[in-house]
Formats: structure tokens, sequence, C-alpha cells
């Protein structure tokens, strides 16, 4: 027995990697998105009144990539494991880099190749940019697929499975943090909007393409015990559907509404306050970096509550987001937007530990299904611009946040429980 104890692997070095990459993960997710108002500038100064839902096409092109590429992600990891999976979806996302270099260059050496759509005119570049920005966000789920059941699953002394998401959460939320200080500090230097050029964008995106590169050769040469039971061994096939699982279907709609609304406060308040309010890129600045750091704030907090369930913390803070959207709506008030972001910080890690409750070697299938509901990170930034254009202004597209919050809150305290009558 003692011999068997020993021979348990240690998951504190692996449970590290996994909050590294979802460090960085959240950086490269929150620089995607926070390239929607530098963009509009320098890519669709001659959109008119498309502008919005053009721009939002970024943050669309991104999580688009979630439902399309989250099974790949399952079918990886039931072939080649977690490490593996993990290398290459790593090399996916130096490619989708790569993209984003391109996007510069090919509007540079050839700006005469545009798009024409009656008097809006897209460079190309933009177009490259989009693909990039799925790729990218290809390679985001890929990784998510593989760090969410991982860290879920791998057991590390005096932690829960929610604390554990908890601490990958607070890595992600350093990476949002940091995100928008790099995009309008580092890569377009805190100029103003109508100043900006796209060529700023080859050397930051060269640079963080070696990074990317280095960080996968690292993996590669790591040591990661696998988690056998989170996933069915080769040629086992599954007796039912993960489907079949009512708490995970409802799950999946609950990361929808999620995600929508984490990025459309996220993203969309750039375009919120340099549109309806004219507030200078400075304070713009602050407010993503504030709503970034609440969720930061949120999930330190959140990686020590080990008596409180998942279910009550996820009902106690979508009821707090509802209402502070509300008064935001009420009062026309982008600061009060920004405080949801400490309510968010918990919603992902209380929901996946829900959705995934009881699933054994349904898990790593799970997952992947699972990332097919942050696609809402890609409808609904979209569906809001679409209002603001509609509407004329920002202002009641809130609206749709509002609703978000309050599937969540329908899921903590109906959809979940479900998870207590199933086993996998």
């Amino acid at each position: 027995m003692k011999q068997q104890a020993n021979a348990q692997p240690n998951y504190f070095g692996p449970f590290l990697t996994m909050v590294f990459l979802f460090l960085i993960v959240g950086f490269l997710t929150t620089a995607n998105g926070q390239f929607q108002g530098p963009l509009k500038s320098a890519f669709l100064a001659d959109a008119g009144q498309l502008r919005n839902t053009l721009a939002t096409l970024i943050t669309f092109s991104w999580f688009l990539a979630y439902p399309l590429c989250g099974n790949i992600g399952s079918r990886w990891i039931n072939r080649h494991g977690y490490q593996g999976t993990l290398v290459r979806g790593l090399a996916v996302m130096v490619a989708g880099l790569m993209l984003f270099f391109l996007s510069s260059w090919v509007t540079l050496q050839f700006p005469e190749w545009n798009a024409s759509f009656g008097q809006v005119q897209i460079p190309a570049g933009f177009f490259v940019f989009l693909a990039g920005s799925f790729v990218v966000g290809a390679s985001a789920t890929i990784l998510q697929v593989v760090i969410n059941p991982y860290l879920s699953a791998c057991s590390v002394r005096g932690t829960q499975a929610i604390q554990r998401l908890a601490i990958g959460g607070t890595a992600n939320s350093v990476g949002t943090t940091l995100a928008p200080y790099f995009v309008s500090g580092i890569v377009f230097g805190g100029m103003a909007m109508e100043d900006v050029h796209i060529q700023q964008l080859m050397v930051p995106f060269a640079a963080l393409m070696a990074i990317v590169l280095v960080v996968t050769i690292v993996v590669k040469k790591l040591s990661l015990p696998d988690i056998q039971e989170t996933r069915n061994a080769g040629g086992e096939t599954l007796e039912k559907s993960v489907w079949s699982f009512r708490h995970l279907t409802y799950g999946v709609v609950a990361i929808f509404f999620y995600v929508g609304c984490e990025v459309c406060i996220g993203t969309n308040i750039n375009l919120y306050v340099m549109e309806d309010l004219g507030l200078p890129i400075s304070t713009i600045t602050l407010m993503a970096t504030l709503y970034w750091g609440g969720l930061l704030i949120g999930r330190l907090a959140g990686s020590s509550l080990r008596t409180v369930s998942p279910r009550t913390q996820l009902t106690f803070t979508t009821v707090m987001a509802a209402l502070l959207v509300l008064v935001a709506i009420i009062i026309n008030n982008p600061w009060v937007l920004v405080a949801v972001g400490l309510f968010h910080s918990i919603m992902w890690g209380a929901i996946f530990t829900l959705a995934t409750d009881k699933l054994g070697k349904y898990t790593a299938a799970a997952s992947g299904v699972f990332m097919i509901g942050v696609i809402g990170g890609a409808i609904l930034p979209l569906l809001q611009g679409m209002l603001a254009d509609w509407a004329g202004d920002w202002r009641w597209s809130w609206s749709l946040v509002f609703f978000g919050e309050v599937v969540m809150l329908l899921y903590a305290q109906i959809g979940s429980r479900h998870a207590d009558s199933f086993e996998a």
C-alpha cells in the first residue's frame, strides 16, 4: 500500500505549467480584442456605418474557433495524450501569430489590395488579420481543452477542483490585465486612435512568435504525467453521447452566455467609450485594465473559497453582475460596467465544475463539447455591435449582457442540479 502511494504522480510541476499556459491564453485573447479599436481606425476608416460590425468581427473570428476546434482537441487528447496535444496546440498558435505579422506586411507591401462593398473599402490585410485571429483562437481552444480537465483532475494537496481552476483563472486574468497596456502602450505607443499605423504590429507579433516557439520547445521536453481516467483508452468506444448528461448540456448554454457577457464588456466597452462618450485612449485603457484586473482580484479571492460550493458562488456572482449591468444601462455609465469584472471572475470555474461533475472517462470528450459554448464570445459581441449600429449608440445594447447574466443565474439554480443525479 505504501509502495502504491509512493507511485502516485506528482502533479505540482504540471499544475504550474498549466497555470502558465492559462496566462498565455488570457493574454492573447484580450490582446486580440483590444485591437478592435485601433484596427477600426487603421483599417476601417472607409467602412461607413458598418465600422462597429466589422470591428467586432475580430472577436467573432477568434471565438468562432471554439465550436469548430473543440472536438479536435478532444480527439488529440485521446490519440496523443495531454502533452502531445499541448505541443500541437502551441504550434498552431505560432502559425496564427505569423498571420498577424503578415496582415501588417501585406498592407504595407500591397496597399492597392482592397475589397469593395459598395462605398465600403476594406484592405486585404484586415482579412489576413481575421484569419490569424481564427487560427490563434483555434490554438487557445485546443489548449483549454487540455488545461481545464487537467487542472480539475490533477490532485494537488490542499486544493479542490474549483480552487485549482480559480488559480488557473487567476493566471489567465494576469494575462488579460497586462494585455490592454501591451496593445496601447507597447504596440501603439499610447498614441491617439486616429494616429495608429498598422506597421506597428510587425515587431511585437514577431517577438510573440519567438516567445511561443520557445514555450513549445520547453513543453515538449517537460515530463507531464497523463490522467488516464479522464479520457477513453485508445480504441475504446464510449457507451453513450456526452450530450446525454443534461447538466453538461445546460452548462454549454451557460458558458455560451458567460463568455459572451465577459467579452462584450472586455472588448466592446472600448468602442462604447470611444464612440458614445469620446473619452481619450488613456481612459479607455484604464477601463479595460480595471475590468480585467477585477477578474484577477476575484479569482485570487475565489482560490481561497474551500468551503463555498460552486453553485452558491455562481448564484451570488450572477445576481451581483446582473444588478450592476442594469444600473449601468439606467445611468449610462461605463465605469459601473468595469465593476462587473469582479463578479465574472469565478463564473468559468463554477460552471465548468458543475457541468463536468461525475463524468469520469467522459471528461475529455465533455471538455471538447464544453468549448462549443465559448462561441458566445463570438456571437454576443457581434450582435451587440449590430445593435449599436442599428440604434446609433451603445447604451441599450448592454441589455444583451443583462439577459446573459440572468441565464447563468438560472443555470446555477436549476440547470446545474442535474449534476447531482447523473453518474458517468
